[in-house]
């Protein structure tokens, strides 16, 4: 139970630190917008944006602690000090975005949208005196939409992580042996791999298609927000797959190569980087545990290649030898010191590496890391034929 209690900790403080570094970065560019007003109407602003600051970090740092009544009167003092700042300033409207999260996350469900609402309506409405736009009304009412769907994926991901956590604790009370130890380490790396990659994806779509519509780029955001529906698509099937029958959904229907060429079209669409596939020597049926973990360790590889790499092109290589298949990812980013990344603690963020070790391992291969700091980046990872896998 103590576990459970952790990991909720844990999710609820990745979301309110997202929450802070947003509104910091949203009262910096209030800030600077300062310098374009008159004098009196200057200070004013930096006076109001202040207090917004001063009254939203004070009362986050002891927020869980608060009753529902106080929690409630924070909420008010800082919806009453949005609304004051855009009678003087109109870029605080910019703050609204960060209020979304408030609300949702301090409400319940209901409460926490019908707020959303009306503040965008008051978005909206504050705007009609200077002249309403397209891009001032999808604005505000793409970011509530973007806001909710954020955090109730979120949620969602959130609640789906304890029930593992509670399954987890089950499972170590009824049965100790090793063997389910490992079982409960490759769901998670599934879930690593497949999830919460696809959660990173939506979100970065749909901010995109947030920034095409404030720019009254209509086709673009609806392309972005088409790719995001898709994804989601793919996201739900492959929980779906792994609730049946733990393998990756893109392998039950097609080849190792056609999965990685999916696999890379996803991440050339969501992450900005060219991402090739070729295959190389004579294509051939593989056990499904070795597709699947080629399959997944060539996701994590790739997946750090748009989170940390700042790449432009990726090249995924699968070689079919007589004796052995292997897989080769390769990148023109920035490398890395190999040995320093390595020697970091395991922790969440921090298992990509070894998660891909240990795929390899257990199916008797060997994975081979290469990169130079400015020199780009090379993943290798080999699994003999020879071997009894299935």
């Amino acid at each position: 139970m103590t576990s459970t209690l952790d990991q909720r900790s844990v999710d609820s403080d990745a979301l309110r630190n997202g929450i802070h570094i947003l509104t910091a970065t949203l009262l910096v560019v209030a800030i600077f917008t300062t310098v374009r007003l008159p004098l009196w109407q200057g200070v004013l602003n930096l006076l109001l944006l202040v207090a917004f600051a001063v009254v939203y970090f004070g009362g986050s740092a002891s927020l869980e602690a608060l009753p529902k009544v106080a929690r409630y009167g924070w909420l008010g003092i800082l919806t009453v000090l949005w609304l004051a700042d855009m009678a003087v300033a109109p870029a605080a409207i910019y703050l609204v975005f960060s209020l979304f999260f408030v609300y949702l996350y301090v409400l319940d469900l209901v409460p926490g949208i019908v707020s959303v609402v009306v503040a965008t309506v008051v978005s909206v409405v504050v705007q009609i005196p200077g002249g309403l736009t397209f891009g001032g009304i999808m604005g505000p009412a793409v970011s509530a939409l973007v806001t909710i769907a954020i955090t109730y994926a979120f949620k969602a991901l959130s609640r789906m992580n304890q029930e593992l956590v509670e399954t987890r604790e089950q499972l170590v009370e009824s049965e100790r042996e090793a063997g389910m130890t490992a079982e409960r380490q490759r769901i998670a790396h599934e879930i690593h791999d497949t999830l919460a990659q696809g959660l990173s994806s939506i979100q970065m779509l749909l901010h995109a298609a947030d920034r095409d519509l404030a720019g009254e780029d209509i086709p673009k955001a609806q392309e972005r927000i088409e790719l995001a529906r898709r994804t989601a698509a793919d996201n739900l099937h492959e929980a779906r797959a792994m609730i049946a029958a733990l393998q990756p959904a893109a392998l039950s229907e097609t080849s190792l190569g056609a999965a990685m060429g999916r696999m890379a079209e996803n991440f050339s669409a969501t992450g900005g980087v060219d991402v090739s596939v070729d295959v190389e020597g004579d294509a051939q049926q593989l056990p499904m545990k070795v597709e699947a973990a080629l399959l997944r360790i060539a996701q994590g590889a790739v997946g750090n290649v748009v989170k940390h790499a700042h790449a432009s092109k990726a090249r995924v290589t699968v070689t079919y030898a007589p004796d052995e298949v292997r897989v080769d990812v390769v990148d023109n980013g920035q490398g890395f010191d190999v040995a320093a990344v390595e020697g970091r603690p395991a922790g969440l963020g921090h298992i990509g590496l070894a998660a891909m070790r240990r795929r390899a391992e257990e199916l008797g291969g060997e994975v081979a890391i290469e990169s130079t700091p400015g020199a780009g980046a090379a993943v290798s990872v080999s699994v003999p034929l020879n071997n009894d896998v299935d």
